[in-house]
């Protein structure tokens, strides 16, 4: 119910305080514990204490009690979802094109963490204190395909060590302008801000914006185009549409990062093609409570498969 406490009970180890109940309570992070300790939440032999570097309480009986999680200003709402994998933890969406991932200026709903809210709705151990799906990557509104989305705190710390050490494994697809040469190759380079256009990323200088490694291989070329496949070995913002851009090849229908005419067509009423085409079409990664291996995939959805047809003509 909420506005109860729950509280949460054992034994302390050694170690400093915070560390020593983030271990006894795997399911909240240890920034989590540190905010409660400083709200006075902790009871240690039934004395409160806020001590959170204290290294003299090994063996002792705590008690923390945990407030039930706020409610998230954003709006819980009944938006459909692919859902790949679920479970008490984590959760796997195959985003569609069009779908906004977090709200933000312009999109204050309608976003996957609106649908989110909807959906898990008692499922959410409260993140940070908040009762909210925690967004630990994002893609593109114009990009479709795999996210994982944490339930719980614990996960969600995990998650971020996880995307932190790069130890996530991202296969995307984009259909580019021109035929890669060499057809495989990797692409290094600091992205950051654009110093001329802040809704942009750019390629930096080495001493500025952050390191950015994208490694791609081309799938199948046509005339003046080609199906490539990008791996991240990072994952910045725009980074595959920037990379693609920076050797010379923008995707097909990107119109931030392509001075191209776009004029591809698809479907029966020959509609054009209006994002950029690009596909997270591989997830994998080692899940962060479990430990067990996990490896998703995304079909190409029907408007890239319909451009790819009116392609391969």
């Amino acid at each position: 119910m909420v506005g109860e406490n729950t509280i949460f009970s054992g034994v302390l180890g050694e170690g400093r305080l915070d560390s020593a109940l983030a271990h006894a309570l795997p399911q909240f992070s240890r920034a989590r514990i540190q905010a409660l300790i400083a709200e006075d939440a902790l009871r240690i032999a039934g004395k409160a204490t806020t001590d959170a570097a204290s290294k003299k309480f090994a063996g002792q009986n705590f008690e923390l009690s945990v407030p039930a999680p706020r409610p998230d200003k954003a709006e819980a709402q009944e938006i459909g979802l692919t859902i790949v994998f679920e479970d008490e933890h984590l959760i796997i969406v195959d985003k569609p094109a069009g779908l906004v991932v977090h709200p933000a200026a312009g999109h204050a709903d309608g976003t996957l963490v609106n649908a989110l809210l909807h959906h898990c709705k008692g499922q959410l151990s409260g993140i940070g204190g908040v009762e909210r799906p925690g967004i630990v990557h994002r893609i593109d509104k114009d990009t479709s395909g795999l996210l994982v989305v944490a339930k719980s705190d614990s996960a969600h710390e995990g998650l971020a060590k996880l995307f932190a050490a790069h130890d996530i494994e991202r296969r995307y697809l984009a259909i580019v302008n021109g035929i890669p040469a060499p057809p495989a190759g990797t692409v290094k380079t600091q992205i950051g801000r654009s110093t001329t256009n802040r809704k942009k990323m750019a390629v930096l200088p080495e001493n500025k914006g952050k390191h950015a490694v994208t490694h791609y291989r081309t799938v199948e070329t046509f005339a003046k185009t080609a199906l490539v496949e990008c791996t991240l070995e990072t994952g910045r913002t725009h980074q595959v549409r920037v990379h693609m851009a920076h050797i010379g090849h923008p995707l097909i229908g990107d119109s931030v990062y392509s001075n191209r005419q776009n004029p591809y067509r698809i479907g029966q009423n020959q509609s054009k093609f209006d994002r950029q085409a690009l596909h997270a079409a591989s997830l994998g990664f080692i899940h962060p409570i479990s430990g067990e291996t996990l490896l998703f995939e995304s079909s190409l959805p029907e408007d890239m498969q319909l451009l790819l047809s009116h392609l391969r003509i």
